[in-house]
């Protein structure tokens, strides 16, 4: 059999990513012209992510030296980022110099652009090779306020509190703000957000979105939400090589503990319309779940969900899936048994609305809760197709489990839970080890032995040699690549991860065999 990993000579030659499980953190991703799991639907455009065809504009500045009755150019910059970005016209941009930016005044301070145009997106960006940092205080509402703006790019900013200023006056709300009225083609990249009292970036209701390699951490109410949407919520969102973590863990101040939001998610949203894209993304240590999503068409790709309190992914409107993601360490180390899940597929009101989970590895430490759920005490039925998946769970009392009113198709998954009777509840139907393979095509018991299961702390999730899920899955509806974005052959392994030999990185760039 032909080996799935290539020499280390040819590695760091042709391919982006170390063979990490946390090399995915900061990935240099390429953007692809079109999302394969989004094909058919309507699709984000990425057109503003790369501004060809864009006419140019004029280009000013902002410096912590500057005045706001200067004409905004590199020798005379305007005094204040607020300011600033209330004077530009479409095709123009603001340059923010490099500098420590005060945000204290209800409005002045707050960056509100008017709107560009399609062939002229207003641009607003940090100094190239420095990050700019907006520090707020005073109990400021947020930094950036988008509600209503059409064809903008934010881009390459720190936004946080003062930590400068001392009591209440150190209070800062939220980084990025679209509510009221509707924005759309907003592009949002390199943005450093962290320690805020309420959300990194509150939206409400977006079409053609891009969130583009953001670290968004320590927000009190999480890093990307919103209220219901009044106009279609989400709409052709793309969230992409970004980090959305710890959020809760920090809140006026403090550790987060006197919250008044107990759990705050990495991404958590109303119901929408989506579609919505989130891959190559972390999500881990936030008190609330990792990723929850509402929307309908929600795509979950290349992802890592690790060490939430809560529930790991949880999907609610037709038409989603997971895949190639990790996901592992609900509690965060708390051994208390609590009513969450690693996968979560409840509250879908569409009749036979359609989810996938494909590749996935899902991990579970503290047990006495259902691994997954499907349709709990919900009785509107739903397809759910589970195929090439790794289910583990250490601890007792942790089952899959399926509403009798819905159809489960499950095919070549590997099911670990050493401590349990019952592996699967589908309805009336139990499903244990011994009679796993009835419930479908290459479905399997065995330890998938993992280099490092974690829990509260950062796992490797990769096989070992020997690993019965190695070559036993199935090539269709796979993705062609694994979470690392390694190839996958025509005998994919069952998992977020394609198994290679340490063997083969010390040999020449030749194919190698097992």
């Amino acid at each position: 059999m032909i080996c799935k990993r290539l020499s280390l000579l040819c590695l760091a030659l042709f391919l982006p990513l170390a063979c990490s499980p946390r090399a995915i953190a900061t990935p240099v991703i390429p953007m692809p012209s079109a999302s394969p799991s989004l094909v058919g639907r309507a699709t984000p455009s990425e057109a503003a992510a790369t501004f060809t065809g864009v006419a140019a504009g004029r280009t000013f500045y902002v410096a912590p030296h500057g005045d706001n009755s200067n004409p905004g150019t590199r020798e005379q910059p305007w005094a204040t980022p607020g300011y600033g970005s209330r004077q530009l016209q479409p095709g123009d941009t603001l340059i923010i110099l490099d500098g420590r930016y005060v945000l204290r005044e209800y409005n002045a301070d707050i960056i509100t652009p008017p709107s560009g145009t399609a062939n002229a997106w207003i641009t607003i960006q940090g100094e190239g090779g420095h990050r700019p940092i907006l520090v707020g205080r005073d109990n400021l509402i947020t930094a950036i306020d988008l509600s209503g703006v059409q064809y903008v790019r934010i881009a390459n900013l720190e936004i946080t509190h003062d930590s400068q200023a001392q009591g209440e006056a150190l209070w800062f709300r939220e980084g990025v703000e679209i509510l009221a009225t509707p924005a759309s083609h907003i592009v949002l990249q390199d943005l450093y957000i962290h320690h805020l009292d309420e959300f990194g970036m509150d939206i409400q209701d977006v079409d053609d979105l891009q969130i583009l390699h953001c670290r968004i951490e320590y927000c009190g109410f999480g890093a990307l939400g919103g209220p219901a949407g009044e106009h279609g919520g989400w709409r052709n969102v793309i969230i992409r090589g970004c980090s959305l973590s710890w959020s809760g863990h920090y809140y006026q101040g403090g550790d987060g503990s006197d919250r008044p939001y107990d759990r705050p998610d990495g991404f958590g949203i109303e119901p929408s319309q989506g579609p919505i894209l989130i891959e190559d993304a972390i999500a881990e240590h936030n008190y609330g779940d990792g990723l929850d999503s509402k929307a309908a068409n929600t795509t979950i790709r290349r992802c890592i969900v690790a060490n939430n309190s809560c529930d790991g992914v949880k999907l609610w409107g037709g038409g989603s899936r997971i895949e190639n993601t990790l996901i592992y360490g609900r509690g965060d180390g708390n051994p208390e048994p609590s009513p969450w899940a690693s996968i979560v597929i409840d509250q879908v009101e569409q009749a036979n609305a359609r989810f996938e989970i494909v590749n996935v590895t899902a991990d579970d430490y503290v047990g006495q809760n259902y691994l997954m759920y499907v349709q709990y005490d919900n009785p509107v039925p739903v397809q759910v197709v589970m195929r090439n998946n790794i289910f583990s769970g250490q601890g007792p009392d942790c089952p899959l489990y399926v509403g009798a009113t819905s159809t489960l198709l499950a095919d070549h998954n590997l099911f670990y839970l050493p401590q349990n009777e019952t592996i699967l509840t589908h309805g009336e139907s139990n499903y244990r080890c011994g009679d796993i393979a009835s419930l479908g095509m290459g479905n399997r018991c065995g330890d998938p032995l993992f280099v490092r299961p974690a829990w509260g702390t950062t796992g490797d999730y990769h096989l070992r040699e020997g690993s019965p899920a190695v070559d036993a899955g199935t090539s269709e509806g796979a993705p062609i690549v694994d979470l690392e974005r390694y190839p996958r052959d025509a005998h994919p392994d069952i998992g977020a991860y394609e198994y290679w030999r340490p063997t083969a990185w010390l040999a020449l760039p030749m194919v190698m065999k097992h």
